[in-house]
């Protein structure tokens, strides 16, 4: 929603001081020239990056638009996600999560974690993670593994947003190529009606005022929300590390779930009794289950 305020904002005043100068709307309707620069930017994607990458510039995009989905929420439901798995591997032992690693679609543990079970980079990351401490790896090297997995994750979330950064950095000088063009179309009207001419110098000139615009105006603000998107995963996974290695040293599940909490950004990190209450809460329906049942049996 921010996003596309901030775009409405940035054309509306451009337009409303254009208007202020009593100018012509009309001048600034310049399909070629936008099909000059905007074919052009599009083009110098398509040859600079593969289809992989051309899929994560589509996907961050489409993210821009749809906000975030770490929020307070997401961070609370996943340190309740990982307190009730954590819980039922210091109860039943870490084989006992073989299942719910395997096939996490499956486990009711996961299901109960929307954030991480909906994101495949993430729900890997836990079970990839988890599998390994199954497999009796200690939590140094896991440690290690970890830094390294975040590490190419890292890598490969900036390679899209440095993709949609040199487009945004190209519009200006694409914008310079459609005004050239433009000024070589003046030359050959050279001779003919002043309005004529000065119609078609005006729609060169257009050519440069919508290279600099959507490069500062649209496409570089959208690659910078790009790069904080992919920084807010980075964070989120960095705290289901310190979640795992904190438990994999010792640490109790609840205080690992505590540890955890504290690496969360402060704008979405939840509070300690909100955490707290969740936890117990969760942790309560076995038990209260198991006591309903007692006098039936």
């Amino acid at each position: 929603m921010f996003a596309i305020i901030g775009i409405v904002v940035v054309f509306g005043a451009v337009v409303a001081g254009y208007l202020m100068e009593h100018g012509n709307l009309r001048v600034l309707i310049q399909p070629a020239e936008l099909v000059i620069i905007g074919g052009a930017a599009v083009g110098t994607v398509l040859v600079a990056n593969p289809l992989h990458i051309l899929k994560q510039i589509a996907g961050g995009i489409g993210v821009v638009f749809g906000g975030s989905k770490y929020n307070k929420q997401a961070y609370i439901d996943s340190l309740k996600m990982m307190y009730d798995l954590l819980n039922k591997a210091r109860k039943d032992g870490l084989m006992a999560l073989e299942s719910d690693v395997e096939e996490p679609e499956k486990s009711p543990v996961f299901s109960k974690g929307p954030a991480v079970l909906k994101n495949h980079h993430i729900r890997d990351f836990v079970c990839d993670s988890l599998r390994m401490a199954v497999t009796g790896v200690d939590a140094f090297d896991l440690d290690q593994l970890l830094d390294l997995d975040l590490e190419v994750h890292h890598h490969d979330a900036t390679q899209p947003t440095a993709a949609l950064s040199t487009m945004a950095d190209s519009l200006p000088g694409l914008g310079i190529v459609a005004a050239v063009l433009g000024v070589v179309i003046t030359m050959g009207a050279l001779g003919g009606p002043p309005e004529e001419i000065g119609h078609k110098v005006a729609a060169a000139l257009v050519g440069t005022f919508l290279g600099i615009l959507l490069c500062y105006g649209l496409v570089g603000p959208i690659a910078a929300n790009m790069t904080k998107a992919a920084e807010e995963e980075h964070a989120y996974l960095c705290v289901l590390r310190v979640l795992m290695v904190s438990f994999l040293k010792g640490t109790a599940p609840i205080m690992a779930v505590e540890v955890a909490r504290r690496a969360v950004p402060s704008h979405v990190r939840p509070s300690f009794k909100e955490v707290e209450q969740a936890c117990r809460n969760r942790s309560a329906e076995p038990e209260a289950t198991a006591a309903a049942a007692a006098p039936s049996a």
